[in-house]
């Protein structure tokens, strides 16, 4: 069985071999059609490869132990590369706007040969293939940059079929590879939207899923045996480390130390069943 970060290196390294492979052969492709759509796809797919080496880095780095400067680990390195592979694709996105905006002003005709219908089905199937491995390595681990990797993996076979979709309409509409340039940019852009959402929105604070917090409310009732009426909830995840803080309200009769001890009790059940460091803050009623 893998380990968390063998999940991660893992996909990274399958991610980073397939991408340049495949970007060589739509690049040929398209350069030798004239595609913009083949050639918007083949940066897509290389820019897969860049993000993938961010990733590796993030990865390395996020598994590094917490030290006196950053208490918490480095886990949100990977965050920090979410957001870079978010950016870039939001930049690819805009400059094949431009590309296939100008292929429509122009006017261009393309003739696809065999070798791009090869080249794009086989993007398609490879694709998707690396998008499953790096969604289910995310889940897995619980790592943002694998899944933002997984997103860009989709958004290459989406694009990868929307350019199928123009090879074989390419005889019947004239702009079909100008328009086709755009779908696949739009695309890209959406895929950025996606990765820099579930990277910033950790960054600048989320509340606590309702699930987490219901099963903490069953920890708390089964450890103190009453409704000790946890609230005031706030989350701060750090990659694979999570610290949380709450309130309860205990007997204002309890004395401190049995007030802490039952605090105390409860973070030990809550770290040994959700992998989570809660500290309690104890109201007296």
């Amino acid at each position: 069985m893998f380990s968390k970060k063998g999940y991660k290196l893992t996909a990274i390294w399958i991610s980073l071999s397939a991408n340049f492979l495949l970007f060589i052969f739509k690049y040929i492709a398209g350069t030798k059609d004239g595609s913009i759509a083949l050639i918007a796809d083949a940066w897509h797919t290389l820019s897969d490869s860049v993000t993938s080496f961010i990733a590796l880095i993030a990865v390395n780095l996020a598994s590094k132990p917490a030290d006196d400067e950053h208490p918490f680990g480095h886990g949100r390195a990977e965050l920090i590369a979410a957001l870079v592979i978010g950016v870039l694709l939001a930049m690819l996105g805009i400059n094949f706007i431009r590309e296939g905006i100008d292929r429509l002003i122009d006017h261009r005709i393309v003739e696809y040969s065999q070798l791009a219908i090869i080249v794009t089905i086989s993007s398609i199937v490879v694709k998707e293939l690396m998008a499953q491995f790096s969604f289910y390595a995310g889940r897995k681990t619980g790592s943002e940059v694998l899944r933002a990797d997984g997103w860009h993996h989709r958004s290459d076979a989406l694009s990868s079929i929307v350019v199928l979709a123009g090879i074989f309409t390419n005889h019947f509409f004239w702009w079909i590879d100008g328009v086709a340039g755009l779908i696949v940019s739009l695309m890209i852009l959406n895929a950025a939207r996606v990765v820099l959402k579930e990277a910033i929105n950790p960054l600048l604070g989320e509340r606590p899923d309702q699930n987490l917090i219901k099963k903490i409310k069953h920890i708390c009732s089964k450890v103190s045996g009453t409704n000790i009426e946890p609230h005031h909830f706030h989350i701060h995840r750090y990659g694979m480390h999570t610290e949380l803080t709450f309130h309860v309200r205990l007997d204002g009769d309890m004395s401190l130390s049995d007030a802490h001890e039952l605090c105390k009790d409860i973070e030990n059940k809550v770290r040994e069943k959700l992998n989570v460091e809660a500290t309690i803050h104890f109201d007296p009623l």
